[in-house]
């Protein structure tokens, strides 16, 4: 199992373990934390945005164009945003650091 550290919006930590070949936004919901991903990881919304830690940033990626153009349309985004429905739990990703951004 691959451990991801959580931030949700009210500032509790989470520490939930996802197998590997799930996306982020899968492991999240099965962890029972609240992320809308309205589209259901479709890349078609950005309701399931997430800030990934600054340190941890690099091992996950820049977004596609594809996600730049959903990211747009989201809110609180910064630098380190992603969609967590475009980042696929490997074994490169154990111990990543996320926040959850507050639900609108």
């Amino acid at each position: 199992m691959i451990f991801i550290f959580v931030l949700d919006a009210d500032g509790t930590s989470h520490t939930i373990d996802a197998a590997s070949g799930l996306t982020v936004m899968e492991a999240l919901r099965a962890a029972g934390l609240p992320l809308k991903a309205a589209c259901g990881g479709s890349l078609a919304c950005a309701t399931c945005h997430v800030i990934v830690a600054e340190k941890d940033f690099d091992r996950v990626g820049p977004p596609s164009e594809d996600e730049e153009d959903m990211l747009d349309q989201g809110f609180d985004v910064t630098r380190t945003s992603r969609l967590a429905c475009q980042i696929s739990v490997c074994a490169q990703l154990d111990g990543l650091s996320l926040r959850l951004t507050r639900r609108r």
